[in-house]
């Protein structure tokens, strides 16, 4: 029994391990350009696809030998939707963080009227207690 366990378990293992089949379709890469890593830090890329991906990113060092020395970036990257549909997102990277924008990203909703009108009476009426700790 164990033996037959051991010998399932080992075919499994090595059926797993075998080298998969590359993917019939081959996608060309369009154009491609890079610029740098330059001295400064400053670098430039892009490149689109055959199948019509297309990214870009430049960056620099901001405040280079300082303490606020940062590493900014902006961007765009864009590719064709299972429906057919483009999407394109730009974006910024910096002290601030990953800065994404774009059609298809979620958006914060409004604050209803009654719950903004409610946020400006409290800050309008503060309670006895705030203003004892001011």
């Amino acid at each position: 029994m164990y033996t037959t366990l051991i010998l399932l378990i080992s075919l499994v293992s090595w059926a797993s391990a075998a080298p998969q089949k590359p993917g019939d379709q081959v996608i060309p890469i369009v154009s491609q350009s890079q610029e740098g890593p330059n001295p400064d830090g400053s670098y430039k890329w892009n490149y689109e696809s055959g199948n019509g991906i297309k990214a870009e990113e430049e960056g620099h060092v901001e405040n280079a030998g300082k303490e606020e020395e940062a590493m900014n970036a902006k961007g765009s990257f864009s590719y064709p939707s299972d429906g057919g549909q483009e999407i394109s997102l730009t974006y910024v990277a910096n002290e601030n963080g990953f800065q994404p924008q774009g059609a298809h990203l979620p958006t914060t909703p409004e604050i209803p009227p009654l719950i903004q009108k409610a946020l400006e009476w409290i800050a309008a009426h503060p309670s006895k207690e705030d203003q004892n700790q001011v």
